[in-house]
């Protein structure tokens, strides 16, 4: 590759399928799933500039990006290793990338295009990269156009696209050229195309209709690039040093012999004054619930006099009916005797012919708390065992 051009290699699985062994059964098309884990020789990941993407294990990895000028003149190893998900065996093979420097690096006008039904690996075919490349040189007829980078738009904060209608994730395509931006490509700088974007309408631009055909470009987001006006701003930046932590020596654990430690403070606070606050609270509870009581006392002196009266007569009357219900002597009802016998002998009813006579009154009239009461039984007589008060 060379430095501000960008970069594609594509990880066939192809290549890597012979050195996994073949399906046990003859006949049966190998289409093992594998997946590829890129790394820089002795680190645990890639190079900043060069990045990685395989949308499912049976698709292609494609390794991509654009080196800078820092990088010129340095052997980059990249350590491939393949996984066979079916095998669960792997495969080591070793990328060396040597890049280049170029006379045309960096390209002085570049542009960057959101194309929004491309999704990043997609656009790095080399096909469809090279007809968005010549739909842009038709527009901007540059003597040298390149591919300056490739993003996608979840790199950007772009959300993942709901899995209808066939959406797409989005790309971000940068292309550089030597000469100056088109007017076609300036159309959406002037007054009215910004305030169709503010108000999140489509801008009208006369060129859209040489990539509406294949590419779907949102004209709101390109972003004109004019590097022979940018102001180079150069920070004193800290040494990031070579990410080595310093040889300290080896580890020194601690001594067997630890010193002797009182726990007897740490037992005061953690259960003796949680104790004794509990203790306080229960005495505080405990005076409150028994020895604060009002008493009956207090209640009846604060009771109405014709209440308590009415509440001790209910009281009277109630408990010498009580009395008086459990001295009554009279025959159990029809429905409570015995049929028969344990001799198998029928038993004839006490009150064979006469049901009436069941009906006799419990008691008489009586006064009770001054009170005059008149309580009777009264019975069905068609009815066997049926009372009623």
């Amino acid at each position: 590759p060379s430095a501000g051009v960008l970069f594609v290699h594509v990880l066939e699985r192809e290549h890597f399928k012979g050195e996994f062994p073949p399906y046990p059964k003859p006949g049966d098309s190998s289409n093992d799933p594998i997946t590829f884990n890129t790394n820089l020789m002795g680190y645990p990941d890639r190079p900043g500039w060069l990045r990685y993407i395989q949308r499912t294990s049976h698709s292609d990895g494609v390794l991509y990006g654009s080196p800078t000028a820092e990088h010129v003149g340095k052997a980059t190893i990249i350590e491939i290793i393949a996984y066979n998900r079916r095998t669960f065996e792997t495969a080591r093979h070793n990328l060396v990338i040597n890049i280049m420097s170029t006379e045309e690096y960096p390209l002085p006008y570049q542009a960057e295009f959101y194309i929004k039904n491309m999704n990043v690996e997609e656009m790095l075919a080399s096909e469809v990269l090279g007809d968005f490349l010549g739909a842009v040189k038709n527009v901007w007829q540059p003597e040298r156009l390149n591919a300056v980078n490739i993003t996608s738009a979840l790199d950007r904060g772009g959300r993942v696209p709901l899995p209808i209608n066939n959406l797409k994730e989005g790309v971000y395509v940068m292309v550089g050229a030597d000469v100056q931006f088109s007017s076609c490509l300036r159309e959406v700088e002037n007054s009215q195309n910004q305030l169709r974007c503010s108000q999140e309408m489509e801008p009208v631009i006369s060129c859209d209709k040489k990539f509406r055909a294949q590419f779907d470009i949102d004209w709101c987001k390109i972003n004109l690039v004019d590097i022979t006006k940018m102001i180079m701003i150069h920070s004193n930046r800290p040494d990031p040093g070579t990410g080595v932590l310093p040889d300290i020596g080896g580890y020194n654990p601690p001594p067997e012999s630890l010193k002797s430690r009182d726990f007897f403070a740490d037992f005061l606070i953690t259960l003796a004054v949680p104790s004794a606050v509990a203790m306080v609270l229960f005495s505080v509870l405990g005076y409150s619930m028994c020895c604060r009581r009002e008493g009956v006392d207090k209640r009846n002196m604060q009771t109405p006099d014709i209440q308590l009266v009415h509440h001790s007569s209910i009281q009277k009357s109630t408990k010498e009916l009580r009395s008086m219900s459990k001295n009554r002597e009279i025959s159990w009802p029809l429905s409570t005797l015995p049929v028969f016998s344990q001799s198998e002998e029928v038993v004839p009813p006490i009150h064979p012919d006469n049901y009436e006579t069941t009906s006799m009154p419990l008691m008489q009239t009586q006064t009770v708390a001054g009170v005059s009461k008149h309580t009777e039984w009264l019975g069905c007589p068609n009815t066997p065992g049926g009372w009623g008060v």
